[in-house]
């Protein structure tokens, strides 16, 4: 079966005696574990890859929405599509009755999205229940939280408008949603929050409202191999992600902390080899792999601070030679740590000022109509319909759009 016809046929319910099955990967369950429950050979689709291939199964998320062709007649697995990141997937299929697989870039659409409401009880819950999204609720909530307090500030009755980004792969909500703008109305006050062009959040001053402060796991070190989602490898002739940022050192050399936070794993897996994993506030995690050995006392639950000592660089695990995989994830969705590792709480100034108001100035005009259409809504119900359209571009002419 022809590997483009796959994609078309994910689009259907069933055709030529197969259907697709859509289940969520398993927090707890790893790459070799799903070829085992599902009766998939190991050997051609993970030990026969190469040592890049086989780390990126590492990254697998718990949650992800993965698809299967199963032929109707007996059972067996067709074919298969697990998302790796938000640009790459593994494509498992059959070829002269051998499975073989491959990765290949994911196909997704972005729509910008926004939606406004009044707060009932929290602005975690009533999110949740006017979209279904705990995703989006937990990206609100983190963003106004070293600017807000949420149990002290907000009262029923506030509102609150949201301009977002959401990614759709096969008609479905795919990776986290990806706030742009957003404002909450506390009595008469309002309070914005921008996420600006360099990807960090600022307040309607130009003041960075994000706390997270990240430092280099070995100061000093080289970057022997960079972050990359979806690279056409001119060799190999396929594509590539490196998850990652790669420090080259010598065996021993002290690996630090980047940040304050709690282990979460501290253990040994075949791709990584000795890794340890950190959580940190505001949804970040960072992963320290191919140790020779942990400090003593490094386990899951210990809560370490920013630099201090947690293991030493190695070459365990699948690697080359001694250096430092280091992954930096924000709620859980990787992330390139060379783009924030030396981010400081600032204020906008200059040009770089000048242009954010720009793009705050478009921002506000669409959510002021929002909270504006919302309190129309309230008043006229049956007039003004949910997906607050509301058109006051002609005066005594105003319309509302259709769904």
């Amino acid at each position: 079966m022809n590997k483009l016809f796959f994609f078309l046929l994910l689009a259907a319910t069933t055709l030529f005696g197969s259907h697709v099955e859509e289940y969520r990967w398993k927090s707890d369950e790893t790459y070799l574990k799903f070829l085992q429950r599902l009766g998939l050979p190991n050997k051609p689709l993970y030990y026969k890859l190469d040592k890049e291939d086989q780390r990126l199964m590492e990254d697998i998320r718990g949650g992800v929405h993965y698809q299967l062709l199963v032929d109707d007649k007996n059972g067996t697995i067709e074919q298969a599509l697990i998302p790796l990141n938000d640009e790459l997937q593994i494509h498992i299929y059959k070829s002269n009755g051998a499975y073989e697989l491959e990765t290949l870039p994911i196909i997704s659409s972005s729509k910008e999205e926004a939606f406004t409401l009044t707060i009932e009880y929290s602005p975690y819950y009533d999110i949740i229940k006017k979209t279904g999204s705990k995703k989006l609720a937990t990206v609100f909530m983190q963003s106004y939280k070293h600017s807000l307090n949420f149990k002290n500030d907000i009262r029923k009755g506030d509102r609150l408008a949201m301009i977002y980004e959401q990614k759709y792969r096969l008609s479905k909500p795919f990776s986290m949603p990806v706030l742009k703008a957003s404002v909450i109305e506390l009595g008469k006050k309002k309070h914005f929050i921008y996420l600006n062009d360099d990807g960090r959040y600022y307040d309607e001053k130009g003041k960075q409202v994000e706390g997270f402060l990240l430092g280099r796991p070995i100061p000093g070190a080289r970057i022997t191999s960079r972050f990359t989602r979806k690279r056409w490898h001119p060799v190999l002739h396929r594509y590539r992600a490196h998850l990652g940022v790669d420090f080259g050192a010598r065996r021993g050399t002290p690996i630090r902390a980047a940040g304050s936070g709690r282990i979460v794993f501290a253990g040994y897996t075949r791709g990584y080899g000795n890794v340890i994993k950190i959580r940190h506030k505001d949804g970040y995690m960072t992963l320290y792999a191919h140790q020779k050995k942990f400090r003593r006392g490094m386990r899951r639950g210990k809560y370490v601070k920013k630099g201090q000592v947690i293991g030493y660089v190695g070459s365990t695990g699948l690697s080359t030679g001694p250096h430092l995989h280091f992954g930096l994830y924000k709620n859980g969705r990787p992330i390139n740590p060379l783009r924030v590792v030396q981010v400081t709480v600032k204020q906008l100034r200059g040009k770089k000022l000048r242009a954010f108001k720009k793009l705050k100035s478009n921002y506000d005009k669409s959510l002021l109509l929002h909270l504006q259409n919302a309190t129309a809504y309230e008043k006229h119900p049956k007039f003004y319909r949910a997906c607050y359209c509301y058109d006051r571009s002609k005066k005594g002419n105003d319309a509302v759009c259709s769904n």
